[in-house]
């Protein structure tokens, strides 16, 4: 709207910068009569900037509550890795770290199927589960992920080290190693049969966590150096 060249622009622009004038002209504020959003009816500008006022104070309120739910599943989450991590450092035999570490995993965080294998362990392990040989491709896939793998499974070989590969949909494949840089020594691999559970766009961070905890109280199994 443009009148004589002063357009609404114009008008609110001077109305923002000149508080003064509604103390000049307080009968406006009572007189001035706009629509409610909530109904037809006409309301004065006070009630008009209350409506907006309750309406911004709603959004806030949703925003905490949101800002609530994230912070008590964070806590959550945390408490989880926590029992988790205890658990492996409570392990005193090196033999029966994997299998303390696949399992609290799973109880932890429902995960409905896990898996393990850990190569280069020292000899006393040979006889056990998690250091059954595996092919030179699974340690040229694990060498080569610098993030953990999540994705559909395809029918990778390391799904087979779960109970119920045919039920593995989705997968998560991470890593271990000492470090960004160093050579893989094993690999954890997560699974379930809901097919996005461990989907491609998924955020690895915590995984990654996973893995470093996990390669950290693994290394006993390796030979003294």
């Amino acid at each position: 709207m443009s009148i004589q060249g002063i357009t609404e622009d114009d008008i609110a622009n001077y109305l923002a910068n000149t508080p003064a004038f509604f103390e000049r002209h307080a009968e406006l504020l009572g007189s001035v009569q706009l629509t409610s959003p909530h109904g037809q009816r006409a309301v004065s500008l006070q009630e008009r900037q209350m409506e907006m006022l309750r309406d911004k104070i709603k959004g806030l309120e949703a925003k905490i509550i949101e800002m609530i739910r994230h912070g008590q599943e964070n806590v959550a989450i945390a408490d989880k890795l926590h029992r988790w991590t205890r658990a492996l450092m409570l392990t005193g035999n090196a033999g029966e770290l994997p299998g303390v570490l696949v399992r609290e995993l799973m109880h932890q965080f429902l995960i409905p199927q896990a898996g393990i294998r850990v190569w280069g362990a020292a000899d006393d392990f040979d006889s056990l589960d998690f250091a059954r040989p595996v092919s030179a491709d699974i340690k040229s896939l694990a060498g080569s992920l610098s993030v953990p793998y999540c994705g559909v499974n395809s029918g990778f070989e390391a799904a087979q080290w779960l109970d119920d590969p045919a039920g593995a949909m989705s997968i998560a494949m991470v890593p271990l190693r000492h470090g960004a840089g160093t050579e893989a020594f094993g690999m954890l691999v997560l699974a379930s049969p809901d097919p996005t559970r461990y989907s491609a766009d998924m955020g690895t961070d915590f995984l990654m966590r996973i893995g470093d905890i996990a390669s950290a109280g693994l290394s006993r199994l390796l030979p003294v150096q």
